[in-house]
């Protein structure tokens, strides 16, 4: 009888002790996702930018020990492609928006993309979506030892506003590794910063671009809509920050290279003005 009843009691320990989902356990909670001190919600669906179909499941994105954020392109056992997006649940606005990476933007294939940008579904008319965008792509040229772009939007909605996006030469190792990604964005200027390392408040940016209101304004033009002519957007009440990965127009198979990618976001921070 004794026996009987210690088995229960080990039964029963071992039951309170298992461990719990690790989408509980690491930062997530269904849909959303805990990061930086902040919460995310999870895209998913068929959609822009694309086609790609984002994914919310925990393979796609998720939260590592150390709190840093994984985000995925994967096949999954449906044997189709996935993305992944995470959409910050705070409204943010004019300041600065910087984001630590690691990994090796260099390794992916040319037609994938990691975006780090502010977005504003209710402000296309007005504001062209109140998008500030750092970017990391080939662009579909594999060769493209220069993934970095950095760009105020719009830039290229059938018609190309080159001076709106700007293409950093630099020395291909700076961004191997751990990198940290700012813009600071005022009614009058966006500056863009980067660096080696966690530290951009205290470390000298290896390149640097700016945009002021002596440019010409521009149209956004999207789905036989336009905006109004807009040199430096503003946030509007419902602006966020989002993170992307995914796979450009017209590859909706996936990564050029077939093979599935990851990349490591160890920590956003938002310093308003």
């Amino acid at each position: 009888m004794k026996s009987a009843i210690l088995w229960v009691f080990l039964g029963l320990m071992l039951s309170a002790c298992k461990q719990s989902d690790p989408e509980d356990v690491l930062g997530r909670d269904k849909d959303v996702v805990t990061f930086s001190g902040r919460k995310w919600d999870i895209k998913s669906g068929y959609n822009g930018p694309g086609p790609n179909t984002f994914s919310k499941e925990y393979e796609n994105v998720w939260v590592d020990e150390k709190g840093y954020l994984h985000m995925a392109i994967r096949k999954h056992d449906d044997g189709n492609w996935y993305s992944s997006e995470v959409i910050s649940q705070d409204n943010l606005g004019y300041g600065t928006y910087a984001f630590t990476i690691q990994g090796n933007p260099l390794e992916f294939a040319s037609n994938v993309v990691l975006g780090l940008f502010t977005w504003d579904n209710n402000t296309f008319f007005e504001q062209a979506n109140s998008e500030v965008d750092i970017e990391f792509s080939k662009w579909g040229i594999a060769s493209d030892r220069n993934p970095l772009t950095t760009s105020v939007q719009p830039v290229f909605f059938g018609t190309y506003y080159a001076e709106r996006s700007k293409q950093h030469v630099i020395d291909s190792t700076l961004i191997q590794g751990v990198s940290t990604h700012i813009f600071t964005w005022t009614d009058t200027l966006i500056t863009w910063k980067s660096f080696r390392g966690e530290d951009w408040r205290n470390a000298t940016p290896f390149t640097t671009w700016q945009f002021d209101l002596d440019h010409p304004p521009r149209i956004k033009y999207e789905n036989g809509n336009q905006s109004v002519p807009i040199v430096i957007p503003a946030p509007g009440a419902t602006t966020n920050a989002r993170i992307n990965f995914w796979t450009l127009t017209n590859v909706a198979q996936g990564p050029s290279d077939g093979k599935e990618h990851e990349i490591v976001i160890r920590k956003f921070e938002y310093v308003p003005l």
